[in-house]
């Protein structure tokens, strides 16, 4: 179970919303105890915009290892860094490297990015949005079989409609290249996709990025609880 401690939420969402690195590394560690085996970050700057800068990244990812003690992932989203090139210099400048880095296929420069990352020794999370030509473009890549793991995001929030989504975005995939598949949803759909997941057998994630709620609807009041209510809901699919 993956833990996505805030992803693009800010503090109007509430101040369970870890943000700074001592924020995020609390909320790590707790996540941990509850269960989670490893963590996927965006990080801040102090205004808390996110950002790719190595001044940024460096201080979060050293503070999630140096506490929590499981592997780290960071964001390398376009909204943190529109511009394809200045992704990539930003990338070079890492002198504090996570241990894998989601890239999404669907946005301009994936390819070269997802390079980049191989070749300094940080594992890629093919991120394949439902709705992108994502999954057709990682079907043709020839880096599809050297990716850590394919990132399987359904971005359907309605819960009627979720599952059928995410059916089709593993139809998409297909062998996705012969690597595992972590699969996800967000908002409404986070916990019907979760439960999918289980049933499938497939690894999954949870966190305040992908929902500010429990499974009953009440607010979440931290990513630790919802590790491990997604543990309880993961756990009780595969025992079906």
């Amino acid at each position: 179970m993956q833990v996505c401690l805030n992803g693009s939420r800010t503090a109007a969402d509430g101040a369970q919303v870890p943000l700074t690195p001592d924020e995020l590394a609390r909320s790590a560690v707790e996540a941990v105890a509850a269960g989670a085996t490893e963590v996927h970050v965006h990080p801040r700057t102090p205004c808390g915009r996110e950002s790719l800068s190595a001044r940024v990244v460096g201080p979060v990812v050293e503070a999630l290892r140096g506490r929590a003690g499981v592997p780290v992932g960071v964001t390398t989203g376009a909204w943190a860094e529109p511009d394809p090139a200045e992704r990539l210099e930003r990338v070079r400048s890492w002198s504090v490297l996570p241990d894998f880095a989601s890239v999404n296929w669907h946005e301009p420069g994936a390819e070269e990015l997802a390079e980049l990352l191989l070749a300094r020794g940080v594992g890629v999370e093919a991120g394949i949005w439902s709705g992108t030509g994502g999954a057709a473009r990682f079907a043709a890549s020839p880096l599809g079989p050297r990716v850590l793991r394919v990132l399987a995001e359904v971005t359907d929030t309605a819960p009627a409609t979720t599952g059928a989504s995410a059916h089709a975005l593993l139809a998409e995939l297909g062998t996705a290249h012969g690597r595992p598949v972590l699969l996800h949803g967000e908002d409404g759909g986070a916990w019907p996709v979760l439960r999918l997941a289980g049933r499938l057998g497939l690894t999954t994630r949870i966190g305040l990025e992908d929902t500010l709620f429990l499974p009953d609807g009440e607010p979440a009041p931290s990513n630790a609880r919802l590790v491990a209510a997604g543990l309880t809901e993961y756990g009780a699919q595969r025992d079906q």
